[in-house]
């Protein structure tokens, strides 16, 4: 059995990228950083994997099609 995705918020993905909040957003805009997904009416977070992938090679990460 697989383990569930684990969706993480941004002060996670903060430590574990070492980027600013405005470098993420500025990231995502162009396309080279996982967008977030919607988890509450104000709530987002972002797959765990999705981050993984983008911290094992920055510059090589592209979204993949769900």
């Amino acid at each position: 059995m697989q383990t569930p995705e684990r969706i993480i918020r941004l002060k996670t993905v903060l430590t574990r990228t070492g980027l600013s909040r405005s470098t993420i957003y500025r990231k995502i805009a162009e396309g080279t950083f996982p967008a977030q997904l919607k988890i509450s009416t104000n709530g987002a977070g972002w797959r765990e994997s999705d981050i993984n992938r983008w911290v094992a090679d920055p510059p090589r990460w592209r979204a993949t099609e769900d």
